[in-house]
């Protein structure tokens, strides 16, 4: 029982860990390929990459178990919201709001 309880939170440490990777990896990459001459050699290995990474690491925790693999995803989801919440507020602080042109008569 304790034994079981302990891998469930292994593999909801594992699914934050892997979200981390995962969505910081997106944001860094997002960041470096806008100030690209080329974006597409940012996007696509740095998707194939975080995509294996996360694959892999869903397969090799989950090892079978459907509940570890739920905690790991669980995890991982909120991974995703931290990573939006720490980057809207790393956003807020770091760019000021363009004002739009008014074409309208």
């Amino acid at each position: 029982m304790i034994n079981e309880i302990l891998l469930g939170l292994l593999a909801w440490l594992a699914g934050l860990l892997l979200g981390a990777i995962f969505f910081g990896g997106l944001w860094w990459t997002v960041h470096k390929s806008i100030s690209s001459q080329r974006p597409a050699l940012w996007l696509l290995p740095s998707l194939l990459l975080r995509m294996s990474i996360t694959l892999a690491g869903f397969y090799f925790i989950s090892d079978g178990h459907w509940q570890r693999l739920l905690l790991c995803l669980f995890g991982f989801l909120m991974a995703r919201l931290t990573v939006i919440w720490l980057t809207r507020s790393f956003g807020e602080n770091q760019t000021h709001p363009v004002q739009e042109a008014n074409h309208a008569p």
